[in-house]
């Protein structure tokens, strides 16, 4: 990727669509991220402000976003200062990865008041900080950098505010030609020794000289002076350089942008505000520079994210699992020698008969099996401590025993296949989990006493509570819900649906409960909900996967099973093969109804 100047420069051009309008409300999804809601133009567009440290980034979104119940301290403060105010100006602060928004509002008192955001796109230390303009002073961060984190800079309330450390570049729209020559040549004579001259190349030497200039961008200018050159088109190459450079500068500064992602030969993905020929000729483009960033961020901060969050239940629920499995194991040989249990019957029964021959303190005897068609002699050993009729008791006992423990035995089989398929239902609904889904499913395995409850605030939950489910909307326009783990798989199944709605899960495959609410639709919503099933389940990767789909009033919960467990009847039978790029152009909302 290529978070730049230029990419900086496009974002707050295009961000100018908010020059005049109100913010009308403000949310923080996460410690990260905030998202403003504007109306301007007669438009209501929604913010992302973004200091993720592996992608940190600003532009309008189309994203749903998940809000916690108690909004943090910094989001309360941006709805202080920020929340009715009117944008007054946003612009980018010297051709840099920083955007600034001006926000003129009234404050308690009926005085009106300015306030700066300032958003820093500067990888880990990324940041958005909320200043007090009159007095240069930092209300608040949504990072926040302490003395002992960087003595230069300190983003705490109450500090005064210090931009990052200058590098004293030019600025690459306001440079001539004399300058761009002359920074090419104090490039070279600063390289050149009594003893060697080093060359930098020409890529270098823009990222060295030019704020803004990402080596990818660098690269890009250096491979058009040279295919000017190399054409003939511009006989002196150091002619060709300025062209390329001048050319590209010009589109940036009349905001003629073209917002593109290409891949290169090794399928490693960039995106950018202008072509990225030097990469490969083709290339998907989009209308604006913010469709083109959500379509290359997509939701990966926030799979990463989960991917921190859920590694430590992944480990907990496969050592579970693999646990059981083993238990598995076991049981199936305890049921083997149980099945063998008559051979201690015969033996008990034969030693009773020959009680005569027995003496205490043999070891073993040798008898005639009158349970064998062939009256073929058997050997019996002997406990020598007890005497004959103590050693026919116990294999008499031993045979109750085994006999006894079959049930036992059946009974935690079918107990312990139900802890694996529990635990597999579980590592599947991680696979598509969203930060809420995993305190969804925290809350459960704490709620069936896998995991020990370690919050201080112990707040119960009321039974009343409605969690929030995935609401797509087919082709046709009928509502398809969505459960993505079990407390959601329950209220979708046992409390949202009607009786004559219908109801689909993958056949033997874990997966989501999924819901079409209405008694009349067509073959395109039914198809649509069942690759909703097969997408949310362990088949999602497979084709022709089987999905079995019958009335609500035909499923049922048995008594004492797990979460989120059914038996079904009445049901029939799609197969259908998942198709991503198809469930994306289905709508889709967060409902808790």
């Amino acid at each position: 990727m290529a978070l730049d100047g230029i990419v900086t420069h496009a974002i707050a051009a295009e961000l100018s669509r908010c020059v005049g309008g109100r913010i009308n409300k403000i949310y923080q999804p996460t410690a990260h991220d905030l998202v403003l809601q504007i109306r301007a133009q007669g438009e209501n567009f929604k913010l992302l402000l973004s200091a993720n440290p592996t992608y940190p980034r600003v532009h309008f979104t189309e994203q749903t976003f998940l809000n916690p119940q108690e909004a943090p301290m910094f989001c309360m403060l941006m709805r202080k200062h920020c929340e009715s105010g009117i944008i007054e100006s946003v612009e980018q602060i010297a051709f840099e990865r920083m955007i600034q928004i001006k926000i003129r509002q009234r404050n308690e008192l009926g005085d009106e008041s300015t306030k700066f955001i300032r958003i820093e796109l500067m990888g880990r230390h990324s940041n958005i900080i909320l200043l007090e303009p009159a007095t240069n002073t930092i209300l608040d961060g949504i990072h926040h950098v302490t003395p002992a984190i960087s003595s230069y800079r300190i983003v705490m309330p109450g500090f005064g505010y210090t931009e990052p450390p200058q590098q004293h570049k030019l600025h690459p729209l306001e440079v001539t030609e004399e300058t761009f020559r002359s920074a090419l040549a104090a490039t070279s004579s600063d390289n050149e020794t009594e003893d060697e001259v080093t060359p930098m190349s020409f890529a270098a030497q823009l990222v060295e000289h030019f704020s803004g200039i990402s080596p990818l961008i660098a690269r890009e200018i250096e491979f058009r002076a040279e295919r000017l050159f190399d054409a003939n088109e511009v006989a002196d190459l150091e002619r060709a350089r300025w062209q390329a450079f001048s050319t590209l500068m010009i589109q940036v500064r009349e905001l003629l942008f073209q917002p593109c992602i290409t891949e290169n030969a090794k399928g490693k993905m960039f995106f950018s505000a202008v072509p990225l020929t030097s990469i490969a000729p083709t290339r998907t483009t989009y209308d604006s520079i913010s469709t083109c960033m959500e379509a290359f961020y997509g939701d990966k901060a926030e799979r990463d994210t989960v991917k921190q969050r859920v590694s430590d239940l992944i480990r907990f629920l496969q050592n579970e699992r693999n646990k059981n499995i083993k238990k598995i194991d076991k049981l199936h040989d305890s049921r083997e020698e149980a099945n063998d249990a008559d051979q201690y019957r015969v033996q008990g029964e034969l030693l009773f008969a020959s009680l005569h021959a027995l003496q205490k303190g043999m070891k073993e005897i040798e008898v005639v099996n009158y349970y064998d068609e062939n009256q073929e002699s058997i050997r019996i050993t002997l406990d020598p401590l007890i005497t004959p009729s103590e050693n026919a008791q116990r294999y008499l006992k031993k045979y109750n025993k085994f006999k006894n423990s079959l049930t036992v035995i059946e009974e935690q089989l079918r107990i312990t296949d139900d802890e694996i398929r529990y635990m597999e239902s579980l590592l599947q609904q991680l696979e598509h989990a969203s930060l809420h889904d995993i305190d969804e499913i925290r809350e459960e395995l704490t709620e069936q006493g896998y995991l020990r409850d370690r919050s201080k605030k112990n707040k119960k939950k009321k039974k009343n509570d409605k969690p929030t489910v995935q609401c797509y909307t087919s082709s046709e326009g009928i509502a398809i819900y969505v459960g993505k783990n079990n407390i959601q798989n329950e209220y979708v199944t046992n409390r949202l649906a009607h009786p004559n709605d219908t109801w689909l899960h993958t056949k033997d495959i874990p997966g989501s409960h999924v819901v079409i609410r209405s008694s009349e639709f067509g073959n395109a919503t039914l198809e649509e909900a069942a690759m909703l099933a097969a997408n949310y389940s362990q088949a999602k990767s497979s084709s022709m996967v089987p999905v079995d789909y019958t009335l609500i009033r035909h499923v049922r919960k048995p008594s004492g099973s797990k979460p989120g467990f059914v038996i079904y009847d009445h049901q029939k039978t799609l197969y259908i093969t998942p198709d991503e790029e198809k469930l994306k152009h289905l709508p889709y909302v967060l409902k808790n109804n």
